[in-house]
């Protein structure tokens, strides 16, 4: 069991989003005492169904309770947006506390559903961290089949059993349950050129012409893994907020292991000093980083940088009322002064303070120039969380 350091509120309500198996069913199992909790799963076919029909059913079921209840628990709330409508009222009545968790906010942000004005807090779960992880944290093991918590507790074929399964259960529970597409088989296309492309700068013609869809499609096909928690976008930086949104961004799945099982790469080695695993290092820190940040409560803005030269900082941090981070990831051991040398120029031509740091597998920290070379778990705390 592992202690998960995200912060639920106590005294008022929130969402609680997060992909397929990240652990909020078993978070607020630990957070939220059964004795005093009045739950409903609306992944059961029986409860979705009753709940759509009729959303004053929620009602009707609070009232007849001898004692109010301290939370009332509904799992994967967006199933039935309409129950929002109900819950909105409650909490206005009577003060009712609502935990509501879900593994899409797609219905909920696109479908004009109640999304309690405030009155219900935002949170997020996500896979793993290494700091959550502790001393059974093995960095190769991460990089090779990812941080959902599930995959701590398995061997061999059973974690790559189990990931196909999960890429298999988003398609089916995901995508098709939900009627987000009116064809499925393009966009099973899609999800593996999608995880071939992740971490690089996006070519949605391209993309489109593989899959054999139109470029608007593809667009849709992004927006769908974004809403699902499936992964994340990383824009392009520019000083100019408006510039930024004009350049293609990157993306990225939301954990390392989802993303080979959808490349159909389980199967392949990740082994030290490959462009595969500098890929997936890389990947794996960006997330890292968010993850961690998130759950600080940082109110950060990520970007990657590329100039018309094709010298690229992986990762730009804007942290309001602090100096901006230039972050460079190396899977290296060895760091020398030519592997900071974009870096260091970089900074030099920024408008800005800056603060450039380069994360790697090293375990010696240094300073080259004005570079910090950094552990990377080292690295993380220099970022400021």
């Amino acid at each position: 069991m592992f202690h998960r350091t995200l912060k639920l509120p106590k005294n008022q309500s929130f969402f609680l989003f997060g992909a397929r198996q990240t652990g909020k069913s078993t978070l607020l199992r630990e957070r939220l005492d059964p004795k005093s909790t009045y739950s409903i799963d609306l992944l059961d076919p029986e409860q979705e169904d009753t709940f759509t029909r009729h959303p004053i059913e929620l009602e009707h079921r609070l009232a007849v309770l001898p004692k109010k209840p301290n939370w009332v628990l509904i799992d994967e709330v967006q199933r039935v947006p309409r129950l929002l409508d109900i819950v909105h009222r409650q909490i206005e009545s009577s003060g009712q506390k609502f935990a509501l968790t879900g593994s899409s906010a797609r219905k909920l942000r696109r479908g004009a559903a109640n999304l309690l004005a405030g009155r219900a807090f935002l949170k997020y779960l996500h896979p793993l961290t290494h700091r959550e992880v502790g001393e059974e944290f093995d960095l190769d093991r991460v990089l090779a089949f990812g941080s959902l918590p599930k995959i701590f507790g398995l061997n061999g074929d059973d974690r790559i059993d189990f990931l196909r399964s999960y890429s298999f259960t988003y398609l089916k529970e995901e995508i098709a349950a939900e009627q987000l597409l009116r064809r499925l088989d393009p966009f099973r296309s899609f999800l593996e050129i999608a995880a071939q492309s992740n971490g690089t700068i996006l070519n949605y013609s391209n993309i489109a012409r593989d899959v054999g869809v139109d470029y608007k499609t593809v667009k849709s096909y992004f927006e769908i893994l974004e809403d699902t928690l499936i992964g994340f976008p990383l824009p392009a930086f520019h000083e100019s907020l408006r510039k930024r949104q004009i350049q293609h961004p990157k993306f990225y799945f939301f954990d390392t292991g989802v993303k080979r099982a959808l490349d159909r790469t389980l199967d392949v080695a990740l082994s030290p000093r490959t462009y595969g695993y500098g890929n997936a290092f890389e990947h794996f820190l960006i997330s890292e980083i968010r993850r961690l940040a998130d759950y600080a409560g940082k109110d950060w803005r990520y970007s990657y940088l590329r100039t018309v030269q094709d010298v690229e900082i992986d990762l730009v941090i804007d942290r309001p009322g602090e100096s901006r981070v230039f972050l460079e990831i190396k899977s290296a051991t060895e760091i020398t002064e030519s592997d900071c040398a974009n870096l260091a120029k970089l900074q030099l031509d920024s408008k800005s303070p800056v603060k450039a740091i380069l994360a790697s597998n090293s375990k010696v920290p240094k300073k080259i120039g004005k570079v910090l070379c950094l552990p990377w778990r080292d690295a993380i705390e220099e970022i400021g969380i």
